[in-house]
């Protein structure tokens, strides 16, 4: 095994036994199809309850007392105010004031913390913000992520949980014990639906899973993931933001606090505002399938954009992607796309196209 794929899912049996090749994300082995089709997997999330191993996301504790000084230098969030029981999603930046990563950073309480990432640099970053300071950062792997997302997750999961999870709101999370297993349970996803995720140690996770497809929560792969996280506007790292792009560029600007003190890439970032050169949209695209990705976007024959993450969406009929665009392009332009073996056209169209309000997400 390269070094590369020295990361393993306590899940990965059953991936196997469901279809998965396990193919590689971020160093692990990931289900990104089943032989179940993503079309149901994706029903099921919309109508029910689906749930996803998010493990091959890197787990990091970071704990001591100069933690929250720590994060508060690495992340674009003024940390002061993530009080424990709450998380919240930001970026991470380079000198440069480009988007190094993206988080979830949880406050356990007790200057323990949590943050949560992908592919992109947040551990190098993290060890260099806590250069000389009282702090301990541990990574791993024996935590597992098993996301549950869809209408009926809430009462799945309360009835087998003992503490009452209806009063947990976005972005809280809680120590609980469910099927008997010590968790952690964070109100949190990345699919536009109510949901929660469950932090629980490798020794447990493969009952709770178990558990799980017992009590009707359909397994989903990553190909399903992609479907709804673009219907629901949700960034992918590497895709639809990197470090040549700015927060403000990808619609990410909440994430920056322009009042806290110093943190990596601030002055960058703050000069950078207003001056952006592309911004993310959502293309509905004429076309009868999924694009290839990469497809060049022009108007009246000038280049104005390119497409990062595409899917059909069986659910809305519709060819969707996500896009990189010049910013002086505004929602109804149509625009024309070409490719390698596609020759169409595509309306801007307001992001996010599903659930816009993000009511089912903020129920």
């Amino acid at each position: 095994m390269t070094e590369e794929l020295s990361r393993t899912s306590a899940l990965a049996s059953r991936h196997k036994a469901l279809g998965s090749g396990l193919e590689d994300w971020n160093g692990m082995g990931t289900a990104w199809t089943y032989d179940t089709d993503p079309d149901d997997e994706h029903d099921a999330v919309r109508e029910a309850a689906g749930m996803f191993d998010m493990s091959p996301l890197k787990k990091v504790f970071v704990r001591g007392p100069e933690a929250a000084v720590t994060l508060d230098h690495l992340t674009t969030r003024d940390i002061a105010k993530i009080r424990p029981g709450k998380a919240a999603y930001l970026c991470v930046l380079t000198e440069k004031g480009g988007i190094a990563d993206d988080a979830i950073v949880s406050n356990n309480g007790n200057d323990e913390w949590m943050i949560v990432h992908g592919s992109g640099d947040t551990m190098a970053l993290l060890e260099a913000s806590a250069e000389g300071r009282d702090v301990q950062i541990e990574f791993t792997d024996d935590l597992h992520d098993l996301s549950v997302q869809g209408p009926k997750s809430l009462d799945i999961l309360n009835a087998q949980c003992d503490i009452d999870l209806s009063g947990l709101a976005y972005f809280e999370h809680a120590a609980a014990n469910l099927f008997g297993h010590p968790c952690r349970i964070s109100r949190t996803g990345y699919s536009g639906e109510r949901g929660y995720e469950i932090f629980a140690d490798a020794s447990t996770i493969g009952d709770i899973w178990d558990e799980l497809v017992a009590e009707g929560v359909m397994p989903c792969s990553f190909t399903a993931l992609d479907k709804i996280r673009i219907e629901a506007g949700l960034l992918f790292y590497g895709y639809d933001m990197t470090e040549d792009n700015t927060p403000w560029e990808v619609g990410l600007g909440f994430t920056v606090s322009t009042t806290k003190g110093g943190y990596r890439g601030k002055d960058a970032v703050m000069v950078a505002k207003g001056q952006e050169k592309i911004t993310n949209v959502c293309l509905d695209i004429a076309h009868s399938d999924m694009v290839a990705g990469g497809e060049t976007l022009t108007l009246d024959g000038q280049e104005v954009g390119v497409v990062n993450s595409p899917c059909f969406s069986h659910r809305l009929g519709k060819s969707l992607a996500l896009a990189h665009v010049k910013p002086e392009i505004e929602v109804g332009t149509e625009l024309t796309v070409s490719g390698a073996d596609i020759d169409t056209t595509a309306e801007v169209v307001a992001m996010p196209i599903y659930d816009p309000k993000k009511q089912r997400t903020h129920a």
